[in-house]
Order: C-alpha cells, then sequence, then structure tokens
C-alpha cells in the first residue's frame, strides 16, 4: 500500500484556500472593527465569535447533508465550489463596506495630517478615553489643540536625539519628547539608528481618539456598519457550508490504512494556506500604523484569487466520483472491511472512563480558551502594544509547529500521549506567562522565541488531544466523539474573544498575555486527572506523526 501523495496534495487544496481564508479573516477583521468602525474590544470579540457560534451547529448539519448528496460531481465537490465561489464574492465585498466607512470618516481617516488631528481634537477633547495600557485620560488634559495636532506617527532616533520622522516637521526634533513616560523613554532608546518607530504618543492617545470618533460617527451612520455584518454573515454561512465536506473527501478517496499520512499532508496543506496570507500581509504592511486606516480592497482581492485560483487546480485535478470507486475497488483488493463491521458497533464507557473524558474535555476548553484569545486578538496587540509586524511573529509560530510535528510524533511513542500533553501544556504556559512583560522596547528577537514555543507546545497538544478523545471510543462512535471534540473546541473559541477583549477594554490591552496565561495553567490541571485514552501511548512515525486536527 503507497500512498498517492500527488492525488493527496491536490485535494489539499480545498483545505489551503479555507485556511487562507481564515488567516486573513482573523488578522484584519478585528482591525477594520476597531479602527474603522471604532468598536470596542469586547464588541469586536463578539463579531469574531460569530463563526465559531455558526461552526456549532453548521459543521456537523452540512457534513450530515453532503453524505446524502448524489451529484455528477461527487457528494463533497459541489459544497466545496459553491461555497467557495460565494465567500471569495462577499469576501471582496466586506471591503467595500470598508471603503464606505472609510470615505465616513475620511476627515480624521490621514494619517500624519494636523487638520485630521484637528479635527479628532475637536471632537473628543472632552471625552473620557483609554489608552492601550488602561489608563483613563482626556485629549484636553494632555495637550493643547495645537499639541494633538503635531503628534505625528512615527520618530526616528539620530545621534541620540528624538527626531519627527513624518509630515512636513520630518527631520525636526519632536517637542513634547519630555512627556514621556521613563517606560516609552526606555523603549525609545532601544531601537536602531536611524530607523523610523512607533511614536508612543500616537497610539497611547491619537489611535484611541480617533476610535471614538469613529464609533460615534458609526452611530450617526449605521448603514455601512448594517451592510458590512450581512456580508460577514453571508461569508461565515459559505464558509461553514464546505469545511466539513473538504474535510470528509480525503477519507472519501483514502484507503482506511493511509487516512494517517494523508491528513498529515492536508494539514499541511492548510498551513501553507495561512503562511502564504501571512507573506501577503507583509507585502502590503497590514501591521503598520502608517496602514492602519488603508483600504483593504486590493489585499482582499489577492486573497479572494488566490481562494479562486485554489479552486480551480482542485477541481482541475479532482475527480472525486472517479477517486472514490478507486477507493472502493483497492479497499475490495486489499480485503479491507467496514471499521464497523470489523470492529462490532459501539461500546458505553465505564464510570473512571467517563470521568476522565470529561477531565479531557475540560483540558482542552481550557487551553483553547488561552490559545485562541491570542490568535483572535493579536493583530491588535501586536499594532497598539509591541508595534511589531504580527505577520511575521504569526509565520514564525505556525513554522515551529510544522517542524514540531515529527519529533513530537516520535517522542509521543516513548513517553506516552498525556505526559506529551503536560509537557505542551507547559510550553505553553511558559511562553504566554514571558510575553506578558514584553513591551516594544523587549528585544523582538524575545518576543519570537516565545512564538517557537508557543507553536511547539501547541503543536505537541494537537498532535496527542484527538487521538486521546477518539481512544475512547470504538466503532461507529469515532463520529459521534470526533464531534464531542469539535463540540468543546468551538464552545471555547466562541466566548474566550468576547472575555478576553471584555478584560482588553476594562483593564488594558496588557492583559491579554497573563489572560491566556491563566487558562493554560488551569489545563494542566484538569489534564493530570485524566487517567484513560493513553493505553496504547504507540505514535505513529514518519508523516503519520503529522495525523492532527484539521
Amino acid at each position: 500500500m503507497k500512498l498517492n501523495y500527488k492525488r493527496t496534495i491536490f485535494v489539499g487544496f480545498a483545505f489551503f484556500l479555507i485556511c487562507a481564508f481564515w488567516q486573513a479573516y482573523d488578522n484584519t477583521i478585528p482591525l477594520i472593527l476597531t479602527n474603522k468602525f471604532g468598536l470596542s474590544q469586547t464588541f469586536s470579540g463578539v463579531v469574531m465569535a460569530l463563526d465559531n457560534i455558526l461552526a456549532l451547529f453548521m459543521l456537523p448539519l452540512f457534513g450530515a447533508i453532503s453524505d446524502k448528496c448524489n451529484s455528477r460531481l461527487g457528494r463533497r465537490t459541489p459544497f466545496i465550489l459553491i461555497g467557495t465561489i460565494v465567500a471569495a464574492i462577499a469576501f471582496v465585498g466586506l471591503s467595500f463596506m470598508d471603503m464606505a466607512q472609510l470615505k465616513n470618516i475620511s476627515a480624521v481617516a490621514k494619517i500624519d495630517d494636523p487638520s485630521a488631528l484637528s479635527e479628532i481634537y475637536n471632537a473628543e477633547s472632552g471625552a473620557t478615553l483609554q489608552t492601550p495600557d488602561g489608563e483613563k485620560f482626556t485629549l484636553s488634559e494632555q495637550f493643547t489643540a495645537e499639541e494633538f495636532a503635531q503628534i505625528p506617527s512615527q520618530l526616528v532616533l539620530s545621534d541620540g536625539k528624538v527626531l519627527v520622522a513624518s509630515g512636513e516637521a520630518k527631520d525636526q526634533a519632536y517637542p513634547l519628547f519630555e512627556r514621556f513616560s521613563n517606560q516609552d523613554r526606555s523603549a525609545i532608546y532601544n531601537h536602531a539608528e536611524g530607523k523610523a518607530f512607533t511614536n508612543p504618543h500616537y497610539t497611547n492617545y491619537v489611535t484611541p481618539a480617533r476610535q471614538a470618533y469613529a464609533w460615534n460617527t458609526t452611530v450617526n451612520s449605521r448603514t455601512p456598519l448594517i451592510f458590512f455584518m450581512i456580508l460577514l454573515l453571508i461569508v461565515l454561512i459559505s464558509m461553514a457550508t464546505f469545511r466539513s465536506p473538504a474535510v470528509a473527501l480525503m477519507p472519501d478517496v483514502t484507503i482506511k490504512p493511509l487516512r494517517s499520512k494523508a491528513n498529515a499532508i492536508i494539514n499541511l496543506m492548510g498551513s501553507a494556506g495561512g503562511i502564504a496570507v501571512l507573506g501577503l500581509g507583509m507585502v502590503f504592511k497590514t501591521s503598520t500604523v502608517k496602514n492602519s486606516m488603508m483600504s483593504y480592497t486590493p489585499y482582499f482581492a489577492v486573497i479572494a484569487g488566490i481562494m479562486l485560483l485554489a479552486l480551480a487546480i482542485f477541481r482541475w485535478q479532482v475527480n472525486e466520483p472517479k477517486f472514490v470507486e478507486q477507493m472502493h475497488e483497492q479497499s475490495r483488493q486489499l480485503g479491507i472491511e467496514d471499521e464497523e463491521e470489523e470492529k462490532g458497533g459501539s461500546r458505553k464507557l465505564s464510570g473512571p472512563e467517563r470521568k476522565s473524558l470529561i477531565f479531557l474535555l475540560a483540558s482542552i476548553v481550557l487551553w483553547f480558551m488561552g490559545y485562541n484569545a491570542v490568535t483572535s486578538k493579536y493583530s491588535v496587540y501586536a499594532s497598539n502594544i509591541l508595534h511589531k509586524d504580527y505577520n511575521l511573529t504569526l509565520i514564525i509560530a505556525q513554522a515551529a509547529a510544522i517542524i514540531a510535528y515529527l519529533p513530537v510524533g516520535l517522542l509521543s511513542s516513548k513517553f506516552g500521549r498525556k505526559k506529551m500533553i503536560l509537557a505542551g501544556v507547559v510550553m505553553l504556559s511558559a511562553s504566554f506567562f514571558t510575553a506578558s512583560f514584553l513591551r516594544e522596547s523587549s528585544p523582538t528577537m524575545l518576543m519570537n522565541a516565545m512564538f517557537v514555543l508557543a507553536g511547539v507546545g501547541w503543536a505537541t497538544i494537537n498532535v496527542n488531544s484527538f487521538p486521546m478523545v477518539v481512544e475512547m471510543s470504538k466503532g461507529s462512535d469515532v463520529g459521534k466523539y470526533t464531534g464531542i471534540y469539535y463540540t468543546a473546541s468551538m464552545a471555547a473559541q466562541t466566548i474566550t474573544p468576547m472575555i478576553s477583549g471584555f478584560f482588553m477594554d476594562k483593564l488594558g490591552m496588557t492583559t491579554l498575555f497573563p489572560y491566556a496565561t491563566i487558562f493554560a495553567a488551569l489545563a494542566f490541571v484538569t489534564m493530570f486527572f485524566v487517567r484513560h485514552g493513553d493505553n496504547k501511548p504507540v505514535a505513529k512515525t514518519g508523516l503519520e506523526a503529522l495525523d492532527v486536527e484539521d
């Protein structure tokens, strides 16, 4: 038996386009909601949870519907075709609503424009606002109208002096330097000579004031937000209709003994889609303060183009009915029986097994609560607190996870799944805890190292957690226990953006990583009480070690 790698790669283009979309969605939608529409982190978190709420019932629903589809294109392909096309078109449509809102706030949308800053000051000078660190302030107490109008987005360190790096006052000394806190001064002097960097006054005071202005504009002119939300729902529903069919296609065309290897290829294709979009974000510089008010139409159009190109390759090379028939023929030749017939149906869990399952599911909820809080809010956090390119950092984390899959699989065969998960949770907790203390002045390499550690920790958890759940199943219960696993993970991803956003609003953005640390640490406690699912700690080897969740 030998896996047809070429065929599996082409089947994986469906998952490639899915992951490409979600990477772009998670990185840009929070920025649009907060920067353009002025939503708080709490309400932004509510919007970001919509896809998980829909997934809770739509993924199993459309998986079951596709099981009964008898199209000439196969059971899964029609859903992939229609869902991708509708999602790509609606995704570009989202950028038009972003443009409409950008037009509504055009008076304050230009970066380093004194007239835009004056407009913001006149509208919000008496409002109580909050810095990203959670400090309350009013503009009129911090600056005069003339001072605020001259706050640049970038500064530069030259011969020990802090100079303005943009606008009409470029290369002149920054007049408000003496008002920086000691922490901000320390951050400034850690920058490279002659290299432009984000002005702390800009992110601390200008950005919150502009967001308040944007929110007031949104309240007075709700049409762009209403249509944005309608299109967003269309996008999310379209994506939800074909994720399960796309994932189910791999086992449809792959004989059972080779499905682990095939699933590894599918997951690698998904990671490739995510990394491609992160690289594209670096090209478009979506993470810079200078582009915080950019139009996303070109960027979204390219993402939609990537999705449609991947779909075209999929449709060109994947003949689902033919591949399914070949799989059945190969199975008959090898005498591979249906799993349910082979294992004799389902069974009930014993009391101790049921207790272990509950603790395991609690652990899954807890580590997803911590990890997803970071992934759904990091673009905002990096832009406002770290002033770093979130695209590069997330690429590093994904690359670390991909590299870790094989070693993790080998180590799991020696030490067992539970011990490896506990080690992964420790790594995740340690990385989040350390990141809690990192700011703009911290070495970039240290933040990158923490994301490498987080990527390896997350890979260690994922490689072993899903097999532990299905290890407690038998025969026809595999699908049921798979659904239980996804219900736990999706439930956590539904509520954590809202809760983490609430704390970021009330206590400041710097609560993000402490929040994630607490939930990751709690997962270690619950995981410690799991006693089942690790009966056969013989991990897969080679590519099979990559058999993780979709």
